[in-house]
């Protein structure tokens, strides 16, 4: 391993000498000013405020001249004004225009709440005296750290925006000015436009990401140290320390990243103290090619590991040119339950669609109170607002694979999938009874009578899926491969399965499961996968939207892949994180939480539009510039 912790950790640890350090003395950061080194920490001590007895913390300061023993410890920052008034915490130090930028968590409330933790900035000429102070945010925020150097002329931050309020991100922030990094103006224009300001450092919505060291200057770009916290809202968090380079000139650009902690909790002073388990870097000094990294263990002491900067590039993977996720309609859902109608008054979830002559035609799963599946029809015109919706099913269960058998239990039509192949639109969906497994079935209807809306001509929905056996998620390319045509669907086991055959009457034939595919999973669809709509021909292959599971969290997720033209046993390519994930609370609240599933999309305008469910609830849909989606594709 390229990482070695120092022997002597920890190398700060609480002293029951100062009142004002003696439970914590950790997440220590370190500066060099001449042959000296100091070490700015967060000091943990127990006080009374206002009746209330609070572990208060502030800064402390250290000094040293090896880098790890440090001694003449001595407070720095102190709470003093109302907006700190309950604590000064995880201090950042950076020397510029010859002065100490001291940044560190302002806490101005207790109990604490979201809206109580901001970031204060301490200015001091020698790190012996403060000479001003301010409040740098007007809103939820914590761990700013200033850049070393001016970026393009102006002073620049990354901090960790939105901690508590369960959307946490990375951000950007450059200021001509000194005094804007205080400025409310600036910061109301700031977060106006918060996106183009993010650092994407591609990690799932149920993990954590929190700014650690200050950043250091290599030849590559900027070396940031960071937290990552996997399954954050679980009880079964990993909290980690990763590595990243940004670009020097914008870093909002991801260079490189590591793709795994490169290292988490396991010396007894990381698994034990105040916070067991919890490793947090803050952070670093370069010495030619070793790299000492400062963190904070367990919230009780500072600890410090040393690694080869040379071997840490090696073990970073360039950052694709372009990391996409789908832009989520800003008026999500378009489609909620209605109880006016019997029929969909319990979920409206999971759609398809088909574009013709500027309509987009949605072919939806509606659930009823006794938990009966049928599928609705709504229209709009502009993809996002819906024009048209049709008072009754249009599709129901006819067959007895489909109709209940269980009073009140699941049954019905589910998931549909429209695929068009010449003037004819072929409707797969899964089958349920309540009582034998579920099933793929095959139904038809012509272009025109479906414009028309003669749903009875329908025709006799077909199972083509191997009776007893457990089969979901089918979908009908829509064209012939090879002379066959060719479907996706998933048997039970869990992965997507493909199939081709002659015709599509099913007389003598059903779907196997013979050729399942292999589909290099990552993090975060390594347990179930399924496609989620019609695959879509491109230039570069077959576009493959697919929905996914993983063994920790269970979320939803959806993914794309690329398949070969004329070869769809064989993957050409993929995006390797999510490009859609549930965060809203339309997504993340029904019947069942942190789903999102598609089952149709279509491409008008190189806009490549998803219809899809969320919650198993709602009718949502979100966006993509086809080109963007293609170009974060990458190949094998």
């Amino acid at each position: 391993m390229f990482i070695k912790s120092y022997l002597g950790n920890p190398i700060l640890s609480p002293d029951s000498h100062h009142p004002w350090e003696s439970i914590g003395a950790f997440n220590g950061c370190p500066i060099k000013v001449g042959d000296h080194y100091h070490l700015l920490y967060r000091a943990l001590g127990q006080t009374k405020i206002e009746d209330k007895d609070v572990h208060l913390s502030t800064v402390g300061i250290a000094d040293s001249k090896d880098k790890t023993n440090f001694a003449h410890r001595r407070q720095l920052v102190v709470p003093e004004l109302n907006w700190e008034k309950f604590g000064c915490e995880d201090p950042r130090v950076t020397h510029l225009d010859d002065e100490f930028f001291v940044f560190y968590t302002a806490i101005s409330n207790y109990p604490i709440t979201s809206d109580g933790i901001r970031i204060g900035l301490a200015l001091s000429p020698d790190l012996k005296t403060i000479t001003t102070k301010h409040l740098v945010t007007p809103f939820n925020a914590k761990a700013m750290t200033l850049f070393p150097k001016k970026i393009n002329g102006n002073y620049g931050v990354i901090f960790t925006y939105g901690t508590e309020q369960g959307n946490s991100t990375i951000a950007y922030a450059s200021f001509p000015q000194k005094s804007d990094i205080w400025s409310p103006d600036f910061w109301q224009n700031w977060t106006n436009d918060l996106d183009h300001h993010r650092i994407n450092l591609g990690r799932l919505n149920t993990d954590r990401v929190e700014v650690g060291a200050p950043p250091i200057e290599i030849d590559q770009g900027w070396l940031i140290f960071f937290s990552h916290i996997q399954n954050y809202y679980s009880e079964s968090k990993v909290f980690g320390i990763e590595a990243a380079i940004l670009d020097k000139d914008d870093p909002t650009k991801v260079l490189f990243q590591t793709s795994q902690p490169i290292m988490v909790p396991q010396e007894d002073y990381e698994l034990q103290g105040v916070v067991p388990n919890v490793i947090f870097p803050s952070g670093a000094l370069l010495s030619h090619d070793l790299i000492y990294l400062y963190y904070g263990a367990a919230d009780t002491s500072t600890a410090v590991s040393v690694m080869s900067l040379s071997d840490l590039i090696a073990a970073m993977h360039p950052t694709p040119k372009h990391q996409i996720k789908l832009d989520k309609y800003q008026n999500n859902p378009i489609l909620k339950p209605n109880p006016y109608y019997s029929w969909q008054a319990k979920a409206v979830l999971n759609p398809t669609v088909i574009y013709h002559h500027g309509i987009f035609h949605l072919v939806y799963r509606a659930m009823s109170n006794d938990n009966t599946s049928v599928f609705g029809y709504a229209t709009s015109s502009d993809g996002y607002n819906i024009d048209y919706f049709h008072p009754d099913p249009i599709y129901v269960p006819r067959a007895d694979f489909e109709i209940k058998k269980i009073s009140n239990g699941n049954s019905g039509c589910e998931d549909p999938r429209l695929t068009q192949i010449g003037d004819t639109l072929y409707l797969v969906y899964t089958a349920y009874n309540g009582i034998d497994p579920p099933g793929i079935a095959l139904s038809s209807i012509s272009l025109t009578d479906f414009l028309n809306r003669n749903w009875s001509k329908w025709t006799l929905p077909i199972f083509i899926s191997q009776p007893g056996k457990d089969d979901k998620d089918g979908c009908l390319f829509p064209e012939k491969i090879n002379g066959q045509y060719v479907f996706f669907h998933r048997p039970g086991s869990d992965s997507m399965c493909v199939d081709s055959v002659d015709n599509l009457d099913f007389k003598d034939y059903r779907l196997t499961s013979d050729f399942c595919l292999a589909l290099n999973f990552n993090h975060w669809d390594n347990l179930r996968t399924g496609v989620a709509g019609i695959p879509i021909k491109t230039p570069k292959g077959w576009l493959v939207l697919y929905h996914a599971i993983n063994k920790v969290d269970f979320n939803y997720r959806v993914g794309a892949m690329l398949f070969d033209l004329h070869d769809v046993s064989k993957i050409i390519g993929k995006i390797a994180n999510p490009i859609l994930e549930p965060a809203h609370h339309y997504e993340r609240q029904g019947q069942v939480g942190n789903v999102v599933f598609p089952c149709g999309q279509v491409v008008v305008n190189n806009r490549l539009f998803v219809y899809y469910g969320g919650a198993d609830s709602y009718l949502c849909v979100a966006t993509a510039n086809l080109d963007d989606l293609l170009n974060s594709v990458s190949y094998f």
